[in-house]
């Protein structure tokens, strides 16, 4: 008698055993299942009917962009003219910034948009900058900068004083005595 031989006993034993899930069982709960599928299918057609009335047609054409994006910001004046444009009027800063740490700082990062003071020098004035908030906006110390990068608590720092009482913007060490620090 081998391994695959089943006596009678066992037959008897096994032969009105059905498993637990059976195909009649699987089928039996259908009806929830197409309950879900219809739920799902109905809100992938109401997302792409809402999509085509949400998303601008000319979203895509240049990548992950709306390609109209490009034209509306080309339509809009310019604000800023470029740390060429001071250059050529103030070249005297230029010399005393190359020399600085702001070397590499565009004019306009500080002074803020004057587009229209190179059309007009004369009738539009740049405002006096405040350096007691404008510094504090790249030097104030935060963890996510980098170790090297010079950064204050400004509360105890200055004591509420202009950082233009102790530094030059466009050459910002201290200078005690003529020497530089």
């Amino acid at each position: 008698m081998g391994s695959l031989d089943v006596t009678a006993s066992q037959r008897r034993r096994f032969a009105g055993y059905a498993p637990p899930h059976s195909v009649a069982m699987a089928f039996k709960n259908v009806a929830h299942l197409f309950r879900i599928a219809s739920a799902f299918a109905i809100g992938i057609v109401v997302f792409l009917i809402l999509r085509t009335f949400l998303v601008p047609k000319s979203f895509g054409q240049y990548g992950h962009y709306r390609g109209d994006a490009l034209n509306e910001i080309a339509s809009r004046p310019i604000s800023y003219a470029g740390h060429e444009v001071c250059e050529t009027c103030h070249a005297e800063v230029l010399d005393v910034k190359k020399r600085g740490r702001h070397a590499r700082v565009a004019c306009e990062s500080c002074h803020g948009p004057l587009a229209n003071h190179t059309q007009d020098p004369a009738g539009v004035v740049p405002e006096k900058l405040d350096t007691a908030k404008l510094c504090v906006r790249c030097h104030e110390a935060n963890h996510s900068k980098p170790m090297d990068f010079p950064q204050v608590h400004s509360a105890d720092h200055s004591a509420g004083l202009p950082c233009n009482t102790c530094h030059q913007p466009h050459t910002p060490r201290i200078e005690a005595e003529g020497k530089k620090k």
